[in-house]
């Protein structure tokens, strides 16, 4: 676990985040991996067992943080950007595996849009999960791609229904496995205040959106958030691999604030995302 504070001196803006992953209680190993590089917030649940959804996940997050625009302050980044990323990301997981792995992605670019103002790019393929908390209101701005959202949507489950479903855990989009590889998109304007809450679904698949609001909007420090969430997933069986990601955006914000996280132990200490083993 770990979480870093920076502050940018010419804008009294400060971005709190901290991050944590377990293996959980019931597997062998933990094939989840995040990225906590400013500007980039993602998390990457690897499936395929045996090292594989590790590698998967671990290939992903690296994608990102190879971007050229990572350490960049308020990038114009688009959709269409992010896109080519995940294509890249999907193909090397392809040429690596041989289609035996796949992962899901979510999380937030902070960008800068057309008129200037910071923005959250969120991005989605799978069921992990971003939400935001805003005024004491948690949203999840994601869409699960499974087959029980589909079943959700379609009114033959109800959501609470679909967290006991005996299929909840089979997605329907995936990076590097699979014929639907696309993510979704969503431009969100920052707000001073925010908290971010990006996530695999061992978290909320243990977790009710009402705990996770409830410590979100009571814990000041988004570390312990993460450490609380955590110890959440545990006591409700902890049956999968637990990744948790917050982000606290405070001030008046008109710019990014620069920040690198890695994760203990990662290959590459110097920035660049990492499993979260």
């Amino acid at each position: 676990m770990n979480s870093d504070e920076t502050t940018s001196p010419d804008l009294e803006v400060r971005a709190v985040f901290g991050y944590a992953s377990d293996r959980g209680l019931r597997r062998d190993q933990n094939e989840d991996s995040l990225i906590a590089a400013d500007p980039v917030f993602a998390v990457a649940d690897g499936m395929g067992g045996h090292e594989a959804g590790e590698v998967a996940s671990s290939i992903c997050v690296r994608t990102l943080g190879d971007a050229p625009f990572v350490g960049e302050h308020l990038p114009e980044v688009s959709a269409s950007d992010l896109q080519l990323l995940l294509r890249e990301a999907d193909a090397g997981i392809r040429e690596a595996t041989g289609g035996r792995a796949g992962t899901t992605l979510t999380g937030a670019v902070l960008v800068r849009d057309d008129a200037g103002r910071p923005c959250w790019l969120v991005f989605n393929v799978g069921d992990s999960r971003t939400y935001r908390l805003t005024n004491g209101l948690l949203e999840q701005i994601t869409v699960d791609h499974s087959e029980v959202q589909e079943l959700v949507d379609m009114g033959q489950i109800t959501p609470d229904e679909a967290l006991i479903h005996p299929r909840r855990h089979v997605v329907t989009r995936a990076l590097g496995t699979g014929s639907d590889t696309e993510a979704d998109y969503w431009l969100i304007p920052v707000e001073p205040g925010d908290r971010l809450l990006v996530c695999s679904d061992g978290l909320t698949g243990e977790v009710s959106d009402g705990q996770l609001q409830q410590i979100l909007s009571s814990v000041a420090n988004p570390q312990d958030a993460c450490a609380a969430m955590v110890e959440a997933a545990l006591r409700s069986g902890g049956r999968d691999n637990v990744t948790v990601l917050v982000i606290y955006v405070e001030g008046s914000l008109t710019g990014s604030v620069p920040a690198v996280a890695t994760l203990p132990g990662a290959a590459d200490s110097g920035g660049a995302p990492g499993n979260a083993g």
